[in-house]
């Protein structure tokens, strides 16, 4: 069951323009230590794993297992989700559901690998209490519920050790299915029925690993054997009706090589699909995410028929659209790509839609399967960094995402649930995409923006060190919806990739060409410098930063960059070692005589972050500075634009005192970070640009999807008067 297959070209929202409707949007996110109560320590990490909700649509159910608990949210209002509370376990909850009052939870209570065990745990949700408990015998992963409520599957999956060995199979004991009969909100123990899986799949036959279930409304489940490669219908009689192994796919045009660049010209011999999540679609249908193991993981998912039948697999054509908007994870390329974890399915009107959620690539692709054998991909959804699960609420034109990734310390992303609604509306994400060129341009770690000179609405940004090898000017037009890459520049030294860059600012030079700041990192032997290239991307001047001030540098240099006649101003991040506390330098670079000069910036007050500088640019008497703290979501305090008037920028010598230069206040843009798309204030509001009718353009860095979310917002903030 070998499968290749060419990538799909492009997405039809992502090249959709203002008239398209009916689109799912963010309008809520919740960062689940809102659950703690009073007291607690909220930097305990915590995290939304597998998610589900209520049968009246108002309340979710979240499985928490670092903290051992499951999670409540009240989304009667879902643009206002309120906190209900955690109920503690005793283990490691995996899935719940709520059947009228009561929450039906797997917990894994095992103590070893070789010794897993497990209960269904049945709790009260008005007070919050374990009333009920059925011993698996082994350690649950997935459990579904019948969609007439009458019986639970439970996967019990007795996990292998991934240390042991060398992480094959088999591992005893062998795991298993459990079917549980449910009546008048109780679950009958007595009457569990283990349904044996062993001798069926071609790999680890008397070890299967059950991983995911789902059952139809004929009552029959479908459950995947993801170590196994392997796939179980099991019919209504709790007897194995079919089952098939879940075959293997050669990508064509993917990345596979972690290399610091972003090249999606390789083929891969057949990959193991390993599937994870699965979900039925109708009667004779179930979709698979295809995540991968020990062996595999063929970055995308597939629509079996119940006979083992594969009536379509998306290749490497998800993977590609991901890449279009930036979300790319390079680092991931040699191992799993986007790794897709699960799948929702449900009805909205008269549309079937399958969300597929991307665990590495932090989003959520939409899909209309009106034809089953030819889904439409439709939009990419923003969700938290590693979303986990997903529940659909048609009855309510919502779908929720639960996003495990708790970063925890220094103000990092929490783990958060974010409610998404079906509009009568254009797509507010991506608002900036790479679709339509060819070959592909994948892009990301966007930390610096110039603006084309003459062209309104144009813009020129460029990527950090997340792409060490392929360090790149990427053209922007942005006068289309979302905002387009046009082309990429690869910046050379010599005819080859420059290597030991880290751009985070950019400016014309008036000639065709750009001056960029190199931020510079001395671990790393990346110089502190500034640099001329041409048109074509060539490097044809480099300056270091003078070395008098060298012995004092940090790992936080040149993070903006912006010509005043023949003058550079160049922002300083944060204070260097003969910086006073709270002021760092604006330094100044005379192009003609090769001067140097600085005057020092006073930063904000500190808070529970560090504050710095992420942009210099000039519009008129005024250069604008972009300020921020290092925080995210509900800590972010700071990230502001403020001004200096250039009259004010008389640069001093070095060595010496250097004035402080007085800033006024611009724009607070937490409000529209928050606003824009209603996630979480992301952390590095990196580049801000002035165009050629005077609007300030601004744009995030999203890291190159490592430890973030992989958002990328771009905006018109207008004049800034």
């Amino acid at each position: 069951m070998t499968t290749r297959l060419l990538s799909a070209v492009s997405v039809l929202a992502l090249v959709a323009g203002p008239g398209f409707a009916d689109s799912f949007n963010r309008i809520a996110t919740f960062p689940v230590i809102a659950n703690m109560g009073a007291g607690e320590d909220t930097d305990r990490a915590s995290s939304a794993e597998i998610i589900s909700v209520s049968e009246d649509g108002n309340t979710l159910i979240y499985t928490d297992s670092p903290l051992g608990v499951v999670g409540l949210i009240d989304i009667t209002d879902p643009h206002a989700p309120k906190p209900l509370g955690n109920v503690v376990l005793n283990g490691e909850p995996t899935t719940a559901h709520i059947i009228g009052g009561k929450a039906f939870v797997g917990v894994n209570t095992s103590e070893s690998k070789a010794n897993p065990s497990g209960r269904l745990a049945v709790v009260d949700l008005k007070s919050a209490t374990e009333t009920a408990s059925c011993d698996l015998g082994g350690q649950p992963d997935s459990v579904a519920i019948a969609p007439d409520g009458s019986f639970l599957a439970v996967a019990i999956e007795n996990e292998r050790d991934e240390d042991l060995g060398d992480g094959g199979l088999p591992q005893m004991p062998a795991g298993y299915l459990v079917k549980l009969p449910i009546s008048a909100e109780a679950v009958d123990c007595a009457q569990l029925q283990k349904i044996d899986l062993t001798g069926l799949a071609e790999v680890g036959a008397e070890d299967p690993e059950p991983e995911f279930v789902d059952i139809n409304d004929a009552g029959e489940i479908v459950v995947t054997l993801q170590e196994n490669n392997h796939i179980v219908v099991v019919g209504k009689d709790g007897k194995v009706a079919s089952h098939f192994p879940a075959g293997s796919v050669a990508l064509e045009g993917v990345d596979t090589k972690t290399d610091g660049k972003l090249s999606f010209t390789q083929t891969t011999d057949p990959i193991a699909r390993e599937p994870d999540g699965v979900k039925w679609i109708d009667a004779d249908h179930f979709a698979t995410a295809n995540e991968g193991d020990w062996k595999g993981g063929s970055r995308g998912f597939t629509i079996f028929a119940k006979d083992g039948t594969v009536v379509y697999d998306s290749g490497a054509s998800l993977e590609r659209a991901i890449a279009e908007i930036g979300h790319y994870p390079e680092k991931r390329s040699k191992s799993k790509g986007v790794e897709i974890e699960s799948v929702e399915f449900a009805r909205f009107g008269d549309t079937p839609y399958l969300f597929v959620v991307s665990e590495r690539a932090s989003v959520v692709g939409v899909y209309d399967l009106t034809d089953i054998a030819a889904p439409k991909l439709l939009q990419i959804l923003p969700s938290g960094i590693s979303p986990e699960g997903a529940v659909a609420i048609p009855s309510r034109n919502l779908l929720v995402t639960a996003n495990e990734a708790d970063l925890g310390e220094d103000g990092a992303a929490r783990a958060h649930v974010m409610i998404y609604e079906l509009q009568d509306a254009s797509p507010v994400y991506p608002m900036l995409t790479s679709a339509g060129t060819d070959p592909l341009v994948g892009w990301g770690a966007l930390g610096a923006l110039a603006a084309v000179e003459g062209q309104p609405g144009h813009l020129v940004a460029a990527s950090d060190s997340v792409y060490s090898a392929m360090p790149s000017l990427y053209e922007i037009d942005a006068t289309q919806t979302p905002a387009r890459i046009v082309k990429q520049t690869i910046i050379t030294r010599d005819g080859n990739p420059a290597q030991k860059l880290d751009i985070e600012g950019i400016t014309p030079d008036g000639k065709g060409g750009f001056w960029l700041a190199n931020e510079g990192d001395a671990a790393k032997l990346v110089p502190h410098a500034i640099l001329n290239v041409n048109a074509k991307g060539e490097i044809k001047k480099e300056v270091a930063l003078p070395a008098e001030l060298l012995p004092h540098q940090t790992r936080f240099g040149a993070e903006g960059i912006a010509l005043v006649g023949d003058t550079l101003w160049i922002a300083m991040q944060r204070e260097w070692g003969d910086d006073p506390k709270g002021q760092v330098k604006l330094l100044a670079y005379d192009t003609k005589t090769g001067e140097w000069g600085a005057v020092r910036y006073p930063l904000e007050p500190k808070g529970e972050g560090w504050m710095g500088l992420s942009e210099i640019a000039v519009k008129g008497d005024y250069a604008y500075v972009l300020e921020r703290d290092n925080l995210i979501g509900d800590k972010a305090k700071v990230k502001k634009i403020f001004r200096v008037a250039l009259a004010d920028l008389k640069p001093a010598a070095l060595g010496g005192d250097l004035p402080v230069v007085g800033k006024e206040e611009v724009r607070d843009l937490i409000p529209e970070l928050k606003s824009l798309t209603n996630g979480y204030v992301v952390d590095k509001v990196e580049g801000l640009a002035f165009d050629a009718a005077g609007d300030a353009w601004i744009i995030t860095d999203n890291d190159g999807v490592d430890d973030s979310s992989g958002e990328t917002l771009l905006w018109n903030a207008g004049k800034l008067d």
